[in-house]
């Protein structure tokens, strides 16, 4: 029986590449047992290697996704700062005053206007209808 336990030890661990405590649970015995067992064996030192390369490569690999997921979750919030701050810019240029100025309209409106080089400002589309109070044109501030 001795022989039986000790062959089913070096199989779980060599070819079904459970852990000590693993195979403690599975046979019956103590880990020390195992571990004692396991180290006797010729081909333990090659067994540890190539599971310290394995266990090296995953915490590489779990490493990179880290510091992958980390710096998207970054930019993620770096955008989130931005809008907020567009949001904030918009709700204080819309809520100073009953009447909006000319500029802060175009800001706010800025796909219903295109810029003339020639005369450097903003200018109000010809496509588009607009009511009364809309600025057809928006100067350029130096």
């Amino acid at each position: 029986m001795v022989n039986t336990n000790k062959d089913k030890i070096l199989d779980l661990f060599y070819n079904s590449h459970y852990k000590a405590k693993d195979i403690a649970s599975v046979v019956g015995v103590s880990p020390s047992y195992i571990t004692k067992i396991i180290k006797a064996d010729a081909r333990y030192d090659n067994e540890k290697k190539d599971r310290t390369a394995i266990s090296k490569e995953k915490h590489r690999t779990s490493k990179k996704l880290y510091i992958r997921k980390k710096r998207e979750q970054r930019k993620i919030d770096e955008a989130y700062y931005i809008v907020e701050q567009q949001h904030r810019q918009a709700v204080s240029e819309l809520s100073k005053s009953k009447r909006l100025s000319n500029e802060s309209y175009r800001n706010w409106n800025s796909s219903a206007y295109s810029y003339n080089d020639k005369k450097r400002r903003f200018e109000f589309k010809d496509g588009l209808g607009k009511a009364a109070d809309v600025p057809k044109y928006v100067k350029v501030k130096i």
